[in-house]
């Protein structure tokens, strides 16, 4: 197979791997079901809800894996959000029963050919980062991942669930967390926004929300666009209501709140599916835009939680970037 030829199949299956997981996602949306909101409303409770991590590692799954992960916990109605590759089962001593299909996950990489190899070698030596970015092709590597109640004779500690919290309207980790990032967050009035102008965040009090656990939702949903100023994450928050740059910045923050919350153990339910149209246009006139939108989220969720794990300066992950 020539390189033109190899290359040009690499863009045909990142393309498709873009529309597959997009036109599942623009399906759930029609449906009415929010993705990132399922894991606090379905599965009739047993479903562990926190964000997936791999059995073996301990490590967090980011971006779009997120979505896809949460989407197949609760189409097979698994308990856990564990999850490992055939090959890890067997390394651990354990093994998948006979029978049980995986998930794809995916994650972004590059890859220099060899005729910008000289061009990328040049660009080191000159320090000229942006060159050597251009010799690099982006392509998505797959690969499937089953959960860990498809797997026999795994060590226990492949099977840690998050404990559950108890039944009280203060979480005291969100408000610590909150706290950490020195935000200003303004209580009061009758409407939730971020000010991008005096960099601030104004929410009604809690006592003023039908279901008092979504303070939490819409407090880190603006905290989510808090994260996108230009001295923190600098993502472009000029869109004027209605933009297709504003739908987008909405979406980024839907999902930094459900990453968010994930990672504290809170149980709210959708606080915006007034977006649900403007996702669905950004959505089908781009298949990568969640791709991207759930990138962004994973880094704005890092960076705030990274303020509760004692963080001063806190930094985005890398993850597994979706280009």
């Amino acid at each position: 197979m020539s390189k033109t030829s190899a290359q040009r199949r690499a863009t045909t299956t990142k393309q498709s791997l873009y529309q597959e997981i997009t036109s599942r996602i623009i399906a759930e949306l029609e449906a009415g079901v929010f993705p990132w909101a399922r894991p606090w409303g379905t599965g009739g409770g047993s479903q562990a809800f926190a964000l997936p991590r791999n059995a073996a590692t301990g490590t967090r799954y980011s971006g779009i894996n997120i979505l896809i992960l949460w989407g197949r916990l609760f189409e097979a109605g698994f308990t856990s959000q564990r999850w490992l590759t055939f090959r890890q089962a067997t390394t651990l001593g354990g093994s998948v029963r006979k029978g049980q299909h995986g998930v794809t996950v995916c994650n972004a990489d590059r890859f220099v050919p060899k005729r910008n190899r000289r061009a990328a070698e040049q660009a080191r030596s000159e320090s000229t980062e942006a060159d050597e970015e251009q010799a690099a092709v982006p392509f998505l590597r797959r690969y499937t991942v089953f959960n860990v109640d498809q797997c026999d004779g795994l060590p226990d500690h492949c099977f840690a669930h998050t404990p559950a919290l108890p039944d009280r309207e203060i979480v005291p980790q969100a408000e610590a967390l909150a706290a950490a990032t020195r935000a200003t967050i303004r209580i009061g009035g009758t409407k939730a926004f971020y000010d991008r102008a005096n960099d601030n965040v104004q929410i009604p009090p809690q006592p003023a929300f039908f279901e008092q656990i979504n303070y939490y939702r819409t407090l880190f949903h603006e905290l989510g666009h808090w994260t996108g100023h230009a001295s923190r994450l600098n993502r472009d928050l000029s869109g004027a209501f209605g933009s297709r740059l504003y739908a987008n910045e909405e979406l980024v923050a839907e999902l930094t709140a459900a990453f968010v919350c994930a990672a504290l153990s809170i149980k709210p339910t959708v606080r915006h599916a007034d977006y649900l149209g403007a996702w669905l246009n950004v959505l089908r006139e781009d298949s990568r835009a969640v791709f991207r939108a759930a990138s962004k989220a994973s880094k704005a969720a890092d960076f705030l939680l990274a303020f509760g794990a004692g963080g001063s300066a806190a930094q985005a992950a890398q993850g597994d970037d979706a280009s």
